[in-house]
């Protein structure tokens, strides 16, 4: 075995790793924000780790060099997509007014809201005389 296969073996362990973290945030978060928040951030480690040591495991073996180029391309797909998608879904799961968890101690997204209600109020003006 040489090192690129061991290297990608380790970082397909080190992704599996991710994907078990990812599946338990699932099952202990409390809501669905925090269940995003946490299934997100892992399994887009996770697949990172599991895609490109796939390519490196690959090109240790003997495939073509440009499994690695390949894996990059849908690993950065993936990093640039997975966090606004799951962005996405939480607004959305917001503005339908899923509610929080009663341990939740702060909103800033409410906070956010309310500012800018308050700014876009036409500011009373006094009477002139």
């Amino acid at each position: 075995m040489n090192a690129l296969s061991i290297t990608g073996e380790v970082l397909v362990f080190i992704g599996t790793f991710f994907y078990f973290l990812s599946t338990l945030g699932l099952i202990r978060m409390p809501d669905v924000y925090n269940r995003m928040q946490t299934s997100t951030k892992s399994a887009t480690l996770g697949s990172l780790g599991v895609i490109i040591g796939t390519g490196l495991w690959a090109v240790g073996k003997g495939y073509s060099p440009a499994w690695i180029v390949q894996t990059v391309i849908v690993a950065t797909f993936l990093l640039l997509t997975n966090p606004i998608s799951a962005h996405t879904l939480i607004r959305a799961a917001y503005k339908t007014g899923i509610p929080m968890w009663a341990g939740s101690v702060v909103d800033k997204y409410d906070e956010h809201l309310k500012a800018k209600a308050q700014a876009e109020e036409p500011e009373e003006e006094g009477d002139e005389e």
